[in-house]
């Protein structure tokens, strides 16, 4: 026979975080279909009475103008091909001038990628791809060192305004003096609430600005903020885009300065954030583990007090052979055995341990007589003494 393999195998077991990973796309493909199903609720109305409203359009302009759709479609065709070269029906400012040019770049570096520039040639578009590889890097690495120097900022703060952890953390050598800022580390809901405070007061400054040189509403305006600063980037609001913004070049830098700020900040604001998600991620799998173990715990106290239960129904007669083992076994049962675990749970359903009272009444073997019973009364000591439950005598064995 060979050996049967384990329940469970230690190597199939995931790790704490393969087990965040598991849980994290569970939880995010949740929240994706859960903000499919309510955007697909808002949006799909007015799409269709876009598309309703756009029929109408075509129809009427091909009767009025006696030109048919085809030809119709055929002249929007090529404007949308003409539309990624920048041509727009309104005059706007030039696309690929120097200017224009870093501002292309700038969203490209930035990963926000509005969608109203972009490269239409060959070389142009392998030249991209090499480009963003390298400026996307260092991108990522300037934001994080950011963050790194926002939080020296504030425990360098934190050290200011409290006296009191200034003098516990002077340093009394070499050693300790590079670890001075480690020990007093602003708490991550600390960095999140101030990084939140700082994304609110960029944005809104923003917001302002562009209401004003844009033409939008406060709204608009917020929602542009966070499509751009969060490098989502849809494209449909883009600033600095009008004829008239050549000739303000302090708006242009504003906007490049704004830009690269907000970036950060929000940058930053989604990894303090997704600190706070990981430890909401560690406070769902100990809970799941704790109720496992509560499971399985209850599942082996209820085995072992059903084995218990039948194991006390035993009968009241015996064979004569086996009558002075058996009462050799149940003279030596102490009693911090199952019958304790017994008297706990259920202290008076089968019968009753007497290591609480002054006397146990066990069954004993009378040397005058080896065919009777007789009843003997003997302390029981409630650590290690002897105990059984009552039982009923029987009668004598012919």
């Amino acid at each position: 026979m060979g050996r049967s393999l384990p329940c469970c195998c230690p190597s199939l077991i995931p790790s704490r975080e393969t087990a965040h990973f598991y849980l994290l796309s569970v939880l995010i493909a949740l929240y994706m279909l859960a903000g499919a199903a309510i955007f697909s609720s808002l949006e799909r109305p007015a799409e269709i009475r876009a598309h309703r409203l756009w029929e109408r359009r075509l129809k009427k302009f091909s009767h009025d103008y006696n030109v048919s759709c085809e030809e119709l479609k055929s002249l929007l065709l090529y404007y949308e091909e003409a539309r990624t070269a920048g041509i727009r029906t309104d005059q706007g400012r030039a696309l690929w001038d120097v200017p224009g040019a870093f501002y292309f770049v700038g969203t490209v570096v930035s990963t926000i990628g509005f969608g109203v520039t972009a490269p239409s040639t060959m070389p142009g578009k392998v030249l991209l791809v090499f480009y963003g590889l390298l400026g996307c890097s260092a991108t990522m690495l300037f934001f994080n060192l950011f963050l790194e120097r926002v939080i020296t900022l504030l425990s360098l703060l934190i050290l200011w305004c409290c006296p009191k952890r200034r003098r516990l953390c002077r340093p009394k050598g070499r050693n300790s003096e590079s670890n001075r800022t480690e020990d007093w580390k602003p708490s991550v809901y600390l960095i999140t609430l101030l990084l939140f405070l700082a994304v609110m007061l960029v944005t809104c400054s923003a917001a302002s600005l562009y209401s004003v040189m844009e033409g939008w509403t406060y709204l608009e305006s917020l929602y542009f903020c966070f499509v751009a600063f969060s490098t989502v980037g849809f494209g449909d609001f883009v600033s600095s885009q009008r004829k008239h913004h050549e000739k303000t070049w302090a708006y242009q830098v504003a906007n490049c300065l704004l830009m690269l700020l907000g970036v950060c900040c929000t940058y930053s604001l989604f990894n303090a954030i997704s600190v706070i998600m990981k430890q909401g991620l560690n406070w769902i799998l100990t809970t799941l583990t704790w109720m496992y173990n509560c499971v399985q715990r209850h599942r082996l106290q209820s085995r072992s007090l059903l084995k218990l239960c039948f194991s006390d129904r035993e009968p009241s007669f015996r064979p004569l052979e086996d009558k002075t083992l058996h009462r050799q076994q149940e003279q030596a049962a102490p009693c911090s055995g199952p019958s304790m675990l017994w008297r706990s749970c259920v202290p008076s359903a089968l019968g009753k341990c007497f290591c609480d009272e002054a006397k146990v009444e066990t069954v004993c073997h009378n040397s005058k007589d080896e065919g009777d019973y007789g009843i003997q009364e003997q302390k029981c000591d409630p650590c290690g003494g002897k105990s059984d439950y009552a039982k009923p005598l029987p009668g004598r064995l012919s």
